[in-house]
């Protein structure tokens, strides 16, 4: 290497470990109508640097704005993962453009098509679609870099850093922001709020959809009876849409039932749970019969889980003699799975509608919005994710961003929380995020800034078109409260 010649200006073929990206490339901008709303797409990759200004790596967005003579409302948005581009509330919820599915959710057959949707909340603000890095066409500059965005911290930063960058590139330090984030995508956002705070970023709003922020309450491991307590409700609404309850549960609103287990979870469930093999043999009995009634499983088998029903078992065991599972993401989806197989299930049944975004994206984004690269685009690239994700000092533990957002809250007493919350999520159950938020110690005067709604769908909960548009009325009513 010559004494004049750095890495960052070597061309990205002359070092194996180097991407081919150009994160300060001009980004395409195009103009577009969605019924009477006039708005414009800009498609481009902003650059990360370090505290010396050197490039790090480039974060891919789509941002769709309407002009204004007031400053207009600001939302940035992601999904989850680990490993999740943002393609999913693009092209599914918020965006100008939606993927046609079955008005349940249903996966569609090839020719794949996107419409126009009127759910999408441009009318009431601005949005901008971020891919965090080793999603979409996001990529560290040198591949011996990109660990240092997986994980809580290393993400977080990288996003708030896009975040600052975005705000000063278009002048928008003047609009009220707001952030919308699903499953880890919740994780991270309530992790920004702190971080952003701390940057002088102050946000007017977190839409948090299907949340996850305290990973105790999901995470199946001996010695941690949380997520058995809080999937119950979920297995029994799953149960009940299958039509798998006793005759007098299944005659019941879904409400009413759901009542019904979450006081038996606050009360004997827990004490039971807590009394571990101290629990009194007839007591036992008299549990496995009230888990097997909520689950609509056999006794037996609920006695030999020792009271305590794992999420994939679950999924695999409730239609067992039909052949059947039900999704993680969706439980209201079923999946052929032969018995034999093993004893989870094969595959997720809500995941099927993956090609459909898969297709339509990458055809939006090169043929109507002009964005063109020749590197793949990652829909989602969990395995690489989540395997080299460093989840810091919580890694043997549960993470838990919770306090970060508990913190924001205290120091900005004007930010409001919209939590987005789906019956059929098994992913992220809603009973789960209530006791996260139930057990944030927030102080009392703060306890009104977060609102809470809930739909008849799963993680995905706009897959569904009613519940779709519910969504969007639920969430402009918060915007303009």
């Amino acid at each position: 290497m010559a004494e004049n010649e750095t890495e960052t200006t070597k061309k990205p073929d002359e070092k194996k470990d180097t991407y081919a990206i150009q994160p300060e490339a001009e980004p395409v901008v195009t103009e577009h109508i969605l019924g009477d709303l006039n708005y414009k797409a800009t498609v481009g990759m902003l650059p990360i640097k370090d505290a010396l200004g050197v490039v790090k790596a480039g974060i891919f967005y789509t941002a769709y704005t309407v002009e204004s003579d007031e400053p207009r409302p600001l939302t940035f948005s992601f999904n989850g993962g680990p490993g999740s581009s943002s393609v999913w509330l693009h092209l599914g919820a918020l965006g100008p453009k939606r993927v046609r599915l079955g008005d349940e959710g249903e996966a569609v057959n090839a020719p794949y098509e996107l419409v126009d949707n009127p759910e999408s909340w441009l009318p009431f603000t601005d949005l901008v679609f971020i891919d965090p890095v080793g999603t979409g066409f996001s990529r560290s500059v040198k591949v011996d870099d990109e660990k240092s965005f997986w994980g809580l911290k290393g993400d977080v930063d990288s996003v708030a850093e896009f975040i600052r960058s975005y705000l000063s590139t278009y002048q928008r330090w003047m609009s009220p922001l707001y952030i919308a984030g699903e499953s880890y995508g919740t994780t991270r956002a309530a992790g920004l709020s702190d971080a952003l705070m701390d940057r002088g970023i102050g946000l007017k709003g977190l839409v948090l959809i299907s949340s996850i922020l305290n990973f105790q309450t999901a995470r199946f491991t001996r010695g941690n009876d949380l997520p058995f307590l809080l999937f119950l409700p979920t297995y029994t609404a799953t149960a009940h849409y299958h039509q798998k309850l006793p005759p007098d549960l299944q005659a019941k609103p879904l409400t009413d039932v759901l009542k019904e287990v979450e006081e038996f979870c606050d009360g004997e469930y827990l004490v039971a749970l807590n009394q571990g093999s101290a629990l009194p043999a007839e007591k036992r009995t008299e549990l496995v019969a009230k888990l097997a009634r909520y689950t609509g499983l056999d006794p037996l088998y609920v006695d030999l889980t020792d009271l305590r029903i794992n999420i994939h078992r679950f999924c695999k065991e409730l239609l067992r003699k039909e052949g059947r599972t039900v999704g993680r993401l969706d439980s209201r989806y079923k999946g052929i799975d032969p018995t034999g197989v093993s004893e989870t299930p094969e595959f997720d049944p809500s995941t099927v509608i993956s090609p459909a975004f898969t297709h339509c994206l990458n055809d939006y984004i090169q043929r109507v919005l002009g964005y063109q690269s020749n590197l793949p685009y990652y829909i989602s690239n969990p395995d690489k994710l989540w395997s080299n994700w460093n989840w810091g000092d919580a890694g043997g533990g549960y993470p838990d961003t919770s306090e970060a957002l508990r913190r924001t809250l205290s120091k900005n007493g004007f930010m409001r929380v919209f939590i987005a919350n789906g019956y059929y999520d098994l992913a992220t159950p809603y009973f789960a995020t209530r006791y996260t938020v139930n057990h944030m110690a927030l102080d009392p005067t703060l306890l009104d800034n977060i609102e809470n709604a809930y739909y008849g769908s799963g993680h995905m909960m706009y897959v569904h078109a009613a519940e779709l548009a519910q969504l969007k009325t639920d969430v402009a009513s918060f915007y303009h409260h």
